[in-house]
Protein backbone atom coordinates (compact mmCIF):
# COMPACT_ATOMS: atom_id res chain seq x y z
CA UNK A 1 0.00 0.00 0.00
CA UNK A 2 1.37 3.28 -1.01
CA UNK A 3 1.80 5.84 1.36
CA UNK A 4 2.15 9.68 1.20
CA UNK A 5 5.50 11.25 1.85
CA UNK A 6 5.69 14.24 3.37
CA UNK A 7 9.26 15.36 4.06
CA UNK A 8 9.89 18.05 6.51
CA UNK A 9 12.67 20.98 5.76
CA UNK A 10 14.68 19.89 8.65
CA UNK A 11 15.35 16.52 6.63
CA UNK A 12 15.81 18.77 2.97
CA UNK A 13 18.22 20.62 5.02
CA UNK A 14 20.13 17.66 6.05
CA UNK A 15 20.08 16.00 2.98
CA UNK A 16 21.60 18.63 1.54
CA UNK A 17 24.56 18.44 3.16
CA UNK A 18 25.68 14.85 2.55
CA UNK A 19 27.47 13.60 -0.29
CA UNK A 20 25.34 13.29 -3.54
CA UNK A 21 26.07 8.90 -3.56
CA UNK A 22 24.83 9.56 0.76
CA UNK A 23 21.26 11.17 -0.66
CA UNK A 24 20.89 8.34 -3.34
CA UNK A 25 21.07 5.80 -0.67
CA UNK A 26 18.93 7.46 1.85
CA UNK A 27 16.32 8.58 -0.79
CA UNK A 28 16.04 5.00 -2.46
CA UNK A 29 15.12 3.91 1.20
CA UNK A 30 12.16 6.48 1.71
CA UNK A 31 10.91 5.94 -1.52
CA UNK A 32 10.91 2.19 -0.34
CA UNK A 33 9.01 2.79 2.26
CA UNK A 34 6.36 5.36 0.39
CA UNK A 35 5.50 2.54 -1.97
CA UNK A 36 4.72 0.19 1.06
CA UNK A 37 7.64 -1.94 1.22
CA UNK A 38 8.51 -1.41 5.41
CA UNK A 39 10.10 -4.47 5.04
CA UNK A 40 13.51 -4.00 2.90
CA UNK A 41 14.77 -1.19 5.12
CA UNK A 42 16.62 -1.00 8.40
CA UNK A 43 14.26 0.83 10.80
CA UNK A 44 13.74 1.17 14.37
CA UNK A 45 10.98 2.01 16.79
CA UNK A 46 12.06 4.61 19.18
CA UNK A 47 9.05 6.05 21.63
CA UNK A 48 5.47 5.92 21.05
CA UNK A 49 4.65 6.67 17.08
CA UNK A 50 8.32 7.58 16.19
CA UNK A 51 10.19 5.66 14.01
CA UNK A 52 13.92 5.76 12.89
CA UNK A 53 14.94 4.73 9.53
CA UNK A 54 19.04 3.62 9.54
CA UNK A 55 20.95 4.00 6.47
CA UNK A 56 24.47 3.59 7.69
CA UNK A 57 25.32 5.67 10.14
CA UNK A 58 22.84 8.54 9.32
CA UNK A 59 19.33 8.54 10.94
CA UNK A 60 15.59 9.90 9.78
CA UNK A 61 12.79 9.79 12.57
CA UNK A 62 9.34 9.75 11.03
CA UNK A 63 6.44 8.99 11.68
CA UNK A 64 3.22 7.59 10.41
CA UNK A 65 -0.08 8.94 10.35
CA UNK A 66 -3.37 8.76 8.13
CA UNK A 67 -1.11 7.13 5.42
CA UNK A 68 1.37 9.06 5.07
CA UNK A 69 4.93 9.32 6.14
CA UNK A 70 6.47 12.08 7.63
CA UNK A 71 9.99 12.21 7.91
CA UNK A 72 10.75 14.72 10.74
CA UNK A 73 14.88 15.64 10.98
CA UNK A 74 17.75 13.96 9.72
CA UNK A 75 21.50 13.39 11.54
CA UNK A 76 24.23 11.18 11.51
CA UNK A 77 24.09 8.70 14.59
CA UNK A 78 27.31 8.89 16.86
CA UNK A 79 26.84 6.75 20.04
CA UNK A 80 24.97 3.88 20.79
CA UNK A 81 21.53 5.51 22.10
CA UNK A 82 19.51 8.21 19.99
CA UNK A 83 19.63 11.40 21.23
CA UNK A 84 16.96 12.41 23.44
CA UNK A 85 16.39 15.79 22.02
CA UNK A 86 16.42 13.96 18.14
CA UNK A 87 13.01 12.04 19.85
CA UNK A 88 11.39 14.73 22.00
CA UNK A 89 11.36 16.75 18.90
CA UNK A 90 9.85 14.18 16.31
CA UNK A 91 6.71 13.99 19.58
CA UNK A 92 6.55 17.35 19.49
CA UNK A 93 5.72 17.52 15.42
CA UNK A 94 3.55 14.25 15.76
CA UNK A 95 1.00 16.46 18.62
CA UNK A 96 1.06 19.29 16.12
CA UNK A 97 0.12 17.44 13.35
CA UNK A 98 -2.38 15.14 15.38
CA UNK A 99 -3.73 18.44 17.10
CA UNK A 100 -4.55 20.05 12.99
CA UNK A 101 -6.31 16.83 12.55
Amino acid sequence: MPYQVKILEPVREYMESLKVAEQGIIRADMEAMQSGDLQSVRTKHLRGKIYELIVGNHRVTYFLADNSLYFIRGFRKKSAKTPKKEIEYAEKIYREIENKR
